[in-house]
């Protein structure tokens, strides 16, 4: 399982259930990576998608207790359920996409995690653990810094050197 997620300055990841910037080169890297992949999200992830819809040709795969049952994305309620189905998964690979506690609950799952880095600050209200800062974690590959947008990002990739088998 890998992790994906653009992070400001601060490790910022969010704002107001939405993403703090429109980064046309991340999210063209985000859907060409996710795309016949799964995707694990949380529930104010998937709402924070245009019409609360799952992302297209990728099998959603959303831990809530609260959302109704939908025939478009798998809808599990808790963490057994979450690692049956993420165990389930046959084709492709698993991304984690969010938010901020499903990074957390997952990350020590997760062999890699693709960071956008964003050279701003976003005003966060939700983080991403700061890798830099995590003994588990070593800075593998870090692109060459380009601007999309009016902001400079760079893609990182983190390797997770003590990933914990799933429950």
């Amino acid at each position: 399982m890998k992790a994906i997620v653009h992070a400001d300055k601060n490790w910022g990841i969010g704002r107001g259930n939405s993403l703090m910037f429109r980064l046309p080169a991340d999210m063209k890297f985000f859907k060409e990576t996710t795309t016949g992949n799964a995707v694990v999200m949380g529930g104010n992830t998937l709402r924070s998608f245009p019409g609360g819809n799952p992302l297209k040709n990728r099998l959603n795969i959303v831990l809530s207790a609260t959302l109704p049952e939908r025939n478009d994305c798998i809808i599990v309620r808790d963490c057994p359920q979450l690692f049956n189905a993420i165990r389930n998964v046959t084709e492709g690979e698993v991304y984690v996409i969010g938010g901020e506690s499903i990074y957390r609950m997952l990350l020590p799952y997760c062999s890699q995690v693709l960071v956008t880095k964003v050279d701003a600050e976003g005003g966060a209200d939700t983080f991403f653990p700061d890798l830099d800062a995590d003994k588990n974690f070593t800075l593998a590959s870090e692109g060459e810094e380009q601007e999309t947008n009016g902001y400079k990002i760079r893609f990182c990739k983190y390797i997770n050197n003590s990933v914990q088998p799933l429950p």
